[in-house]
């Protein structure tokens, strides 16, 4: 997969690039990703990229030509245009996922109050990561490209994604290593017992209840199975 991000603070993705799971998925070929500094696509003197809004009202607003000359440079067939923005569609998993299946992603990341209006028409989709305002699109842009980018295929093992927090709606069971015991907190015991099975019943038996407890939002958007049903069933007795 390839993410070009654009911004005027390239800066602020280097340790992020060179770090952990992503830096291994560049270097193994899986990703490439790129940031551009947008004033780098701007005619004018010292390179500007900023101007006050006509009509007036505070602060300077990110003009629309860079951003017009940076896409159309950058941009290819099939390539997805995503503007990180708290008037988008809140980022969840499912999006993650949807966008990992994309071959090419442009983020633009705004700043100060904004960008030109313009640029909507050059964009397929506004993303938001939460209902409150940040300084710019920088951390939304690394959290998009971050939780995308472990699901691309190579990235990391399959079956670690596979079972993470919301991949399939639910919360993630617990977790636990050695030592089994450090001054009286324990290891449960299933997990040592070497029933796969029984491990795995436990495990989503678990995930439902954390999700029951710590997140009952996410409880609505769950096409529940049967298995899941009665399940849900024992953990709304046992918490009563």
């Amino acid at each position: 997969m390839k993410i070009d991000i654009i911004t005027i603070f390239p800066e602020f993705f280097d340790a992020f690039l060179a770090t952990s799971i992503i830096k291994r998925g560049i270097e193994d070929g899986f990703l490439d990703i790129q940031t551009h500094q947008l004033r780098e696509y701007s005619s004018l003197k010292h390179q500007r990229i900023d101007d006050t809004p006509y009509g007036g009202g505070a602060g300077m607003l990110m003009m629309f030509p860079p951003f017009y000359e940076a896409i159309h440079t950058l941009k290819r067939n099939g390539t997805k245009v995503i503007m990180l923005s708290p008037q988008g569609r809140v980022f969840d998993q499912k999006k993650a996922t949807e966008l990992s299946s994309e071959n090419h992603l442009i983020l633009l990341c705004g700043h100060y109050e904004g960008i030109d209006a313009r640029v909507e028409s050059l964009i397929d989709e506004e993303l938001s990561i939460g209902n409150y305002v940040l300084t710019g699109g920088e951390i939304p842009a690394m959290i998009v490209t971050d939780a995308v980018s472990r699901l691309v295929p190579g990235v990391i093992h399959e079956e670690s994604s596979e079972t993470d927090s919301l991949q399939q709606g639910w919360l993630k069971y617990p977790q636990y290593t050695k030592p089994e015991e450090y001054k009286g907190y324990k290891v449960p015991d299933i997990l040592l017992s070497g029933h796969h099975e029984q491990i795995a019943s436990w495990r989503k038996e678990q995930s439902i209840q954390r999700t029951f407890n710590k997140r009952p939002d996410l409880m609505e958007a769950i096409k529940l199975s049967q298995e899941e049903l009665k399940i849900l069933k024992k953990v709304n007795q046992t918490t009563k």
